[in-house]
């Protein structure tokens, strides 16, 4: 009769634990954003929370093996996606638009925006690459006249981390009334057509 090493059990019943906490954190932070309490992640995957622990090395470890799945794969394929389009006032309304959506579906990317686990290092760097993008994308609106001139990457950065807050502190307004309220930003940030 053949058994099994009680190394390769143990190795196996890791395995399957880590990947067990990091389906119910995804699930999790996907629902309640990245400060849910470790509890719940602990509960979701049938683990104690030392496990957690002992597997991930706490909340930041665990936030480090799945942002990439969670929040980063999404922002940087918006991020491509816009820069694949051509006409820059069209770039900045799907920009905007898009980043928007991304933190009304997605309660971690509000934690990220607001530098939630600042000692988490792949949080700091999506939140570097974002900046850049925004430097990007405003500055080529500014040079094809597609913003109002007094418009900067450091008001649209304000503009997100106060939706953040918002989304994150207050109730989640419906559907139809937030994309109402993102075609009313879109209209104040842009050159205004020429009258007469």
């Amino acid at each position: 009769m053949s058994t099994v090493p009680r190394g390769s059990r143990l190795r196996a019943d890791a395995r399957r634990n880590s990947e067990q906490i990091r389906a119910a954190a995804i699930s999790a932070f996907q629902g309640q954003g990245l400060t849910v309490p470790l509890e719940e992640v602990a509960k979701a995957a049938g683990v104690s929370k030392a496990t957690i622990f002992n597997r991930f090395g706490g909340r930041i470890g665990l936030i480090e093996a799945v942002i990439e799945e969670l929040v980063a794969r999404e922002l940087f394929a918006l991020i491509g996606h816009a820069r694949a389009i051509d006409d820059v006032g069209e770039r900045i309304v799907y920009y905007v638009t898009a980043l928007r959506d991304l933190q009304y579906r997605q309660p971690a990317f509000n934690d990220v925006l607001l530098r939630t686990y600042p000692r988490s290092q792949q949080l700091m760097e999506i939140c570097r690459r974002g900046s850049e993008a925004n430097e990007e994308f405003v500055a080529a609106a500014q040079a094809h006249d597609a913003l109002r001139p007094e418009f900067t990457s450091s008001d649209l950065r304000a503009l997100a981390v106060d939706n953040a807050l918002a989304l994150k502190h207050g109730e989640l307004p419906p559907r139809h009334d937030y994309d109402r309220r993102t075609t009313y930003l879109l209209d104040g940030i842009r050159t205004p057509p020429p009258t007469g």
